[in-house]
């Protein structure tokens, strides 16, 4: 019995082993080393919010807990990070990034932009899932959610690639939305000046934890109308905002779904390909256990961030699945959004 009892012992120590050599491993890269964020946004917006709280609280997460510096990367909707990625950027693990939440999509509906294989790409986790929304300003011809379908409007958009640039070339061409889409602008923040300034007259296709959160108060003040919002189903704080259609057939819906795939990948955070494995495994651990670290969520709720966490392996699994999406429905789409055919750029 006793030999039994000790062979038991022996056979779950070397188990344990490569875990714990793992752990080990993990632990002696980061530690005393500064673990480097990329932003593909800038500064002050949703996505910056999501990025400068977890970068505040995953570290003591993470074996060696690495010191987290933040560095951000605007341009194209995360297209210009995603491209580093997919290239140029160390794949030791010193490196991790932040990405618009249509930077998988990218490459299926402007392959000619995207130099990556979102595929590759080892993603961490999202802490939320998302929703989207149409914001007017109050002084333009749009003041409800039936003028857009009514009159023209200028919108606003970084580039093709982004939700603000994909989403009303889509709801024009399928459902009948009036909105001439202007590229160029820099992010969030320099579109919502250019409306006000009444440089353009809408932004659609805003994130809505970042409107809230952002410009909230100009919200409350009706000086920013929310007249409509883009998804599959409402989201649960806004349903009495109308919600675009999508579409009058099952192939409209079909290449909706994958318009709106976006809105389940949230605020990605991802490896480059090719990272050790049980650097992954660490930091999709980590960002699983600071979505529940208690000073993490009451941070969370001061700043109004949703959390609701897709992990990694559910990334992962989403961002295999979009690629099988049928081919009929990637070229439509690909049509669709040509950005040849459809926008103009700010001068």
């Amino acid at each position: 019995m006793r030999n039994v009892t000790q062979c038991v012992v022996f056979a779950a120590a070397l188990l344990a082993a490569p875990a714990a050599m793992a752990q080990t491993s993990v632990e002696a890269f980061y530690k005393g080393k500064q673990l480097i964020l990329r932003t593909g946004s800038s500064p002050g917006d949703g996505y910056d919010l999501y990025g400068r709280l977890i970068s505040r609280y995953i570290g003591k997460h993470i074996p060696g807990n690495p010191t987290i510096i933040v560095q951000y990367v605007p341009g194209g909707g995360s297209l210009q990070l995603a491209n580093q990625f997919g290239n140029v950027t160390p794949r030791d693990g010193s490196v991790f990034g932040l990405f618009n939440s249509g930077m998988t999509t990218s490459p299926l509906l402007n392959p000619a932009a995207a130099q990556f294989d979102p595929r590759k790409f080892n993603y961490i986790g999202s802490p939320n899932r998302e929703g989207h929304v149409l914001m007017a300003w109050h002084e333009g011809p749009a003041k409800t959610y039936d003028d857009l379908f009514r009159t023209e409007v200028l919108a606003g958009a970084s580039a093709p690639g982004s939700a603000p640039y994909e989403f009303p070339v889509v709801t024009n061409a399928l459902v009948g939305t009036k909105m001439k889409i202007i590229t160029g602008y820099g992010g969030s923040g320099e579109t919502v000046l250019a409306m006000q300034r009444g440089e353009i007259q809408v932004y659609p296709g805003m994130a809505w934890v970042s409107a809230k959160k952002v410009y909230g108060e100009l919200i409350q003040q009706k000086k920013i109308l929310i007249l409509g919002q883009y998804g599959m189903r409402k989201h649960p704080d806004i349903q009495d905002v109308p919600l675009f259609p999508v579409g009058d057939t099952e192939a409209d819906r079909q290449l909706f779904e994958l318009l709106y795939a976006r809105q389940s990948f949230g605020r990605p955070f991802a490896f480059p390909p090719d990272v050790p494995k049980e650097r992954i495994e660490a930091l999709r651990k980590a960002m699983v256990e600071v979505t529940k670290d208690p000073e993490f969520l009451a941070e969370a709720k001061r700043q109004d961030a949703d959390i609701s966490l897709v992990t990694g392996e559910e990334l992962q699994a989403l961002a295999e699945r979009l690629f099988q999406t049928p081919p009929e429905v990637l070229k439509r789409s690909q049509a669709l959004l040509d950005p040849n055919a459809v926008s103009a750029s700010k001068k």
